[in-house]
């Protein structure tokens, strides 16, 4: 795998639901989750017993997150019935030489270089939410996530993000700030200072709604 570099950025004060991990796993290969808990919905418990799975599970590839979503999946459904314990993924593995990217609802993961940016899974910006009805514990047997498989290159950059932050500024707008950055610490200390003028301005573009969304916000930026 390609050295990397990593920053991670959480505000959890509205509801306290995100959680993230960032996993080093040697030899260069990494683990990158972001989960969001559905609000009202015991999303913190769940989103915190996905995150404790993930980082004590032995996952080697692309099947093995997928099984793991599963049976969390059929945990939560079997307490919650589809209306408790409910959090969305977003989750990118580096193993050997490849980067796999699974997803269950809107987190959207994005792939920043020199050729411009591409959304690589998940919903991204304004007040459509697509990502309750695929959350882990939403249905009595988990859809198959969305999958994505990547070679990185040097010069790459991803972004994975909770809708705190991408309710709050266009997918664009976040391209732009993490290919001008020089490091992944200055692209999220740009992204947060954004967010707060807009928080205190309570406005953002109309592409994404006009009035802030207060969320929740959770970023992970890695610099290939």
């Amino acid at each position: 795998m390609l050295a990397s570099t990593v920053t991670t950025m959480q505000d959890n004060s509205a509801h306290g639901e995100d959680s993230f991990l960032s996993k080093d796993l040697g030899n260069g290969e990494f683990l990158d989750v972001v989960m969001d808990g559905v609000t009202g919905h015991g999303g913190e418990q769940a989103s915190t017993e996905l995150k404790e799975a993930l980082d004590s599970g032995e996952l080697n590839n692309s099947a093995d997150i997928v099984r793991l979503l599963s049976e969390m999946n059929a945990d939560f459904y079997s307490v919650g019935a589809g209306r408790f314990l409910l959090t969305t993924v977003s989750a990118v593995l580096g193993r050997g030489d490849i980067i796999q990217i699974i997803s269950a609802g809107d987190s959207p993961v994005i792939l920043i270089n020199k050729d411009g940016h591409r959304k690589l899974s998940g919903h991204a910006g304004g007040f459509l939410h697509v990502g309750v009805a695929k959350a882990i514990g939403a249905s009595e047997i988990l859809g198959e996530p969305a999958q994505v498989e990547i070679t990185p290159s040097a010069g790459d950059r991803i972004l994975v993000a909770t809708d705190g932050i991408t309710d709050n500024m266009t997918i664009e707008e976040l391209a732009e700030v993490v290919g001008n950055a020089s490091t992944p610490e200055q692209a999220a200390e740009t992204i947060e200072d954004t967010i707060k003028g807009r928080l205190q301005e309570g406005y953002v573009p109309k592409t994404i709604g006009v009035r802030f969304r207060y969320d929740d916000r959770t970023v992970i930026i890695r610099f290939f």
